[in-house]
């Protein structure tokens, strides 16, 4: 009983461990787009800056794919602390390909940006949307990042590395999920009002 005890109360610390970590880089990213974002607000005033801008409908569009995607991850999670696997395995693989949606609304938003002639970068660019481009590019990356973290996630429920009574990973996963969900919207609305 005692050793039960022991592994039961190791298992909780290191999950603690791993959450801790988790949030510590979390809030390391988001001090990232703080600086981007105030680096935005500071840039305004400057006189080539388009007042004009409007967001492609491509990026709202995108923005609710990444909720709902957040949402059926959120499901999986607990699909999978009730015993449902083939629930959880369906949840997933929707995560997944909400995922992927987004990263190709985020191109196409990228293209209907370029369509309305503004670049990243040479004659045709501006401050403006050379803020846009980099700002979502780099959320893209930890996108990318998000993606593999899923993937690995879909990986160890396959191999039943999940149950009821272990689920560290995919509250892991869905942690990062969910916080790169809240980054877009808090991106997408700064972009948007501002």
């Amino acid at each position: 009983m005692e050793l039960k005890m022991s592994l039961k109360e190791h298992n909780e610390r290191k999950a603690k461990s791993y959450k801790m970590l988790l949030w510590f880089g979390m809030i390391s990213m988001f001090m990232m787009f703080a600086g981007l974002t105030s680096a935005y607000v500071v840039s305004t005033s400057r006189p080539d800056w388009l007042n004009d801008f409007k967001l492609p409908n491509a990026f709202a569009f995108s923005t609710a794919v990444i909720i709902a995607s957040s949402i059926t991850f959120h499901l999986a999670k607990n699909a999978i602390k009730k015993g449902n696997r083939g629930l959880t395995s369906a949840l997933l693989m929707a995560t997944l390909v909400l995922g992927v949606a987004f990263v190709a609304l985020q191109f196409y938003g990228f293209s209907q940006v370029i369509d309305a002639g503004f670049y990243f970068t040479g004659a045709a660019s501006t401050v403006t949307t050379s803020f846009l481009y980099i700002v979502t590019i780099v959320h893209l990356a930890h996108l990318f990042a998000g993606l593999v973290v899923l993937l690995v996630v879909i990986y160890n429920h396959f191999k039943q590395k999940y149950n009821p009574s272990q689920t560290l990973g995919i509250e892991l996963g869905a942690m990062f999920w969910h916080f790169l969900d809240i980054l877009w919207v808090y991106l997408f609305l700064f972009f948007y009002f501002y």
